[in-house]
């Protein structure tokens, strides 16, 4: 996790009261480093565990319905930033 400067903050977020987080986080950040690999390691090994799982609910979507498997959007976060969410579609398409 890369933490951006407090000058490229949002106006809204450099405030009296957001400091004293910013500056703990800022003593945080290998730790923080320490916890992205492992959130990133372990839903790697999850992802691989319920593979199998995913396989039959992509099989009983696709034969329930026609239509895709999975429903993708395009969402934004709080700073603007735009990414791509993938879900099991739970509707009839369209």
């Amino acid at each position: 996790m890369i933490l951006k400067k407090w000058e490229e903050l949002p106006a809204e977020l450099r405030t009296d009261a957001v400091r004293p987080y910013y500056d703990s986080l800022k003593k945080k950040q290998f730790s923080l480093v320490c916890k992205r690999l492992f959130d990133i390691v372990a839903s790697a090994t999850m992802l691989l565990i319920l593979l199998p799982v995913f396989l039959l609910l992509a099989i009983a979507i696709k034969l329930d319905s026609p239509g895709p498997v999975f429903y993708r959007q395009v969402r934004v976060t709080r700073y603007g930033k735009q990414f791509r969410i993938f879900k099991f579609r739970s509707m009839v398409a369209n």
